[in-house]
């Protein structure tokens, strides 16, 4: 029986791992500045590994998509509840989640428009995204009511598709600030005395 084997597939599935990350957070990048249509060649240059690497994790265009979509999803989910601990109050809390989900908003956009060609895939993807982000929303939209900061009544589907509605100008024009004009949204959920 070799160990040795064994002890050496640990380290290389963690440097996969970490390789596979790095390769989605070097393609969310390339996707915003050049769209997602964009060189891979750019995207592994930006990551740092060989081309070999990025086909051996995502052998498509689209499977690289669907992985960075879900990646971006998931980096939401977890920060929903690391900022309520860490923020000074609720609200604070549920306005710098915002500030991070506009970002995945402005990049979604691109790379929901990438999928809609594959029906089934942009179904998938989009249930995930409703699954993952509607019960992060709420429990922060929950907090902040139950600390009195903003009124009740607001439903977390509501203010995630008024988010997506004042996030869609920023498709067809660079100097649309759509952090900004979520902002005020969000300001404007605080109960004022």
């Amino acid at each position: 029986m070799n160990h040795g084997t064994t002890q050496e597939a640990g380290p290389r599935r963690k440097d996969a791992r970490r390789n596979a990350l790095t390769l989605l957070d070097a393609a969310a990048e390339v996707f915003v500045a050049s769209g997602v249509d964009a060189p891979v060649r750019d995207i592994a240059a930006r990551a740092g590994v060989g081309m070999g690497t990025l086909y051996r994790h995502f052998p498509t265009r689209a499977d690289l998509v669907i992985a960075v979509y879900r990646h971006q999803i998931d980096a939401c989910v977890e920060a929903g509840p690391a900022l309520l601990a860490a923020s000074p109050s609720p609200h604070v809390a549920l306005a710098r989640w915002v500030d991070l989900f506009v970002d995945f908003l402005v990049t979604k956009h691109g790379l929901a428009a990438a999928l809609r060609a594959d029906h089934a895939r942009f179904e998938t993807l989009h249930a995930y995204f409703l699954d993952r982000l509607l019960p992060v929303c709420a429990g922060l939209l929950d907090a902040a009511v139950a600390a009195g900061e903003i009124r009740p009544g607001l439903g977390a589907p509501h203010l995630l598709h008024a988010i997506g509605n004042l996030c869609v100008g920023a498709e067809r024009d660079r100097d649309y600030d759509a952090r900004r004009l979520v902002g005020l949204l969000v300001a404007g959920l605080r109960v004022r005395d």
